[in-house]
């Protein structure tokens, strides 16, 4: 399968700069299908047994114009049929203005968009009402799939996959992915990878129920 070529879309919006903090090419650990997974770099939360914390921090990351990103993601597409992207974190809301444009020009392309956000849908919500950070609406229109609220360490969710705790809610903001809700009633994926020399764990290795003892943990 070619890459389609990516959609009108006005030159300095393509070289608007994600910062990223890891990305996988082909993924069925985070969410339904097989995903490009990003793992944003920095996050204004502080949650206890926060998933990434050398992700926290802002001046952490390596910078990706959309352009760069958008061609990896349609290359390994074309290698792989993906299912769609998922944006993890850090915080993808943090960085509205330029994964809005990726997640639309993703769509684009025949992709769904997937968000792992700390924020609620309706902290969210309030934001856009403000105007004061217009990119928030615009990613948010581009989502087809948010998983919303702050991880709890202490509330682990035993019953569903790609969920790190009871609080967090599932939003269908599009008819993409309602169909694979019951998928997430399965067991969790793990998947490791030997990348130069460095061995890369993704998914939830606790296993259900089972908090992580220490101050880091799974990537949620």
């Amino acid at each position: 399968m070619a890459p389609r070529a990516p959609s009108h879309a006005a030159v300095d919006e393509l070289a608007r700069i994600v910062e990223i903090g890891v990305e996988i090419a082909d993924t069925e650990a985070e969410g339904p299908g097989r995903r490009y997974a990003i793992w944003v770099q920095g996050c204004p939360m502080r949650c206890p047994g926060c998933c990434n914390p050398e992700l926290l921090r802002f001046d952490g990351g390596r910078p990706s114009t959309v352009r760069s990103l958008l061609e990896r993601i349609l290359a390994a597409h074309a290698r792989t049929p993906l299912d769609g992207i998922s944006l993890l974190g850090g915080e993808p809301f943090a960085q509205p203005a330029a994964l809005a444009v990726l997640a639309e020009q993703v769509q684009a392309a025949g992709l769904g968009v997937m968000v792992y956000s700390g924020f609620t849908l309706d902290e969210l919500r309030a934001k856009i009402e403000t105007g004061a950070e217009p990119g928030v609406a615009r990613l948010l229109a581009a989502t087809d799939l948010l998983v919303d609220g702050r991880y709890l360490r202490d509330q682990p969710d035993a019953a569903r996959r790609w969920i790190g705790s009871t609080n967090q809610r599932l939003h269908f903001l599009s008819d993409r992915h309602h169909l694979a809700e019951p998928a997430f009633g399965g067991g969790e994926t793990i998947e490791l990878r030997l990348v130069d020399g460095e061995l890369i764990i993704n998914g939830w290795p606790w296993g259900k129920g089972l908090p992580p003892s220490r101050e880091d943990g799974p990537p949620r």
